[in-house]
Order: structure tokens, then sequence, then C-alpha cells
């Protein structure tokens, strides 16, 4: 029987938390039912599992069997993995986390003043936001940690199956990642769409819903 034994596996679950201020903020609408999922399979599996999960991100049932780390924003992701990997040897990276495609860069008042204030916003007049191009992680980590097996997952807002595949397998190649995982935005409202496995050799395989996604992915993971 193959099983992840011995091996230590990484993943990342829920959405980044961009803050605007002390209080507020943006997010998605990820909650980390996937990497929930993952969690409890590579556990079931016999890995050690670092769950790296978003500020509202829900926990796995055995979370008191893993290592937690919590993280806020993508930069805060991107730090805390570049540390693990660079720090210890992990065998597997899954980077189920849904990330902020853009970040705060100045918040400006109806004056055209610069809010500079760490504290809070004031709530008589809205603010004006200019954001910034968050960057991309996934295509950071192989640089970090050569030697980890990279599963990354790639969202579109698109029913077009090719499309969706031909997407990952971009996101694939870019990042160096081994295995892609793509699916449809409509995943973020159920847990039954189909999910796309993509290997490097472009085999292809549907799964039906994310707990058995996640069952796919840990049992070809523990039979490489």
């Amino acid at each position: 029987m193959n099983t992840l034994n011995g091996k230590k596996v990484l993943i990342t679950s829920g959405g980044t938390l961009e803050k605007w201020d002390n209080v507020r903020g943006h997010t998605n609408l990820s909650k980390g039912a996937m990497g929930c999922f993952l969690g409890e399979a590579a556990l079931a599996a016999g890995a050690e599992v670092i769950y790296l999960h978003g500020y509202f991100a829900k926990l796995p049932q055995n979370a008191d069997e893993m290592r937690l780390v919590m993280f806020e924003g993508i930069e805060d992701l991107g730090a805390k993995i570049q540390s693990i990997v660079q720090n210890e040897f992990v065998d597997y990276l899954i980077m189920a986390a849904a990330g902020s495609d853009w970040i705060i860069d100045k918040v400006y008042d109806q004056s055209g003043n610069l809010l500079e204030e760490k504290g809070k916003m004031p709530s008589d007049e809205p603010p004006v936001i200019h954001f910034k191009k968050a960057p991309k992680i996934l295509g950071q980590i192989k640089g970090w940690s050569p030697h980890t097996t990279l599963i990354g997952f790639k969202l579109e807002a698109t029913e077009d199956v090719d499309y969706l595949i031909s997407r990952a397998k971009l996101r694939m190649e870019s990042s160096k990642a081994e295995l892609m995982v793509a699916n449809s935005s409509k995943s973020l409202y159920g847990m039954d769409e189909p999910h796309f496995i993509v290997a490097q050799d472009g085999e292809v395989l549907k799964v039906e819903g994310k707990e058995k996604t996640a069952s796919k992915l840990v049992e070809i993971l523990a039979s490489r």
C-alpha cells in the first residue's frame, strides 16, 4: 500500500486578507474546504502536515495533529512559505490557497491627501484606494526549494473545459509545478463541481467534487 509515511507535506488553504487599515480589508470567497480535505487525506496517508491557513479559513477536523501556521495577505503567505521551505525539507507543497490579485498601494482621502496612519480610516467619507499587482507566489517556490514537488491550483471563471485546462498547463509550465488542479469559479459556491488534475506529461484526470479530488491528489503523491 502506498503511503506518505516519513514525508512532509505543506498545504496552503483559504483566502488572503489584504488590509486597508487595522480594521478593514478585502478577501475572497475561499473558505478553505479543499485545504481541509487535503490536510485530512495527507494526514491519513501518514504524512507530517504543515497547514498554512488564511485568517477566515476553516480548519481540518484533525487540526490538532497538524502544525498550524496562519497567514494574512499574499505577501505574508509568500514570506512564510519561503521561510519554511528554506529552513526544512518539504517533500510536497500543495498551493490550494486563493491569493489576492491586487494589494493596497496607497490610500487617499477625497481631497487627495495621503492617509498614512495605521489605525482606522475616517468613516465619514469613502477613501480613494490605489491598488498594485500582487506578487505571484507559485512561480517563486521552485526557486526557493527546487527539490520540493509542487502542486498548484488554477481557477478560471469559465465553463470551457479546454480553455480551463490550457490555462492550467500554462500555469504549470511557468511555475515548474509537477501537477496542476484546474477548476471553475463555480467551485467557490459548492462542493461537487468537477476538478481536473493535470500532469506534466499532458494527462488530464477529471474528478467530481472537492473531497474526491483531494483524496485522488494525495493518492497520486503517495504513488510517486
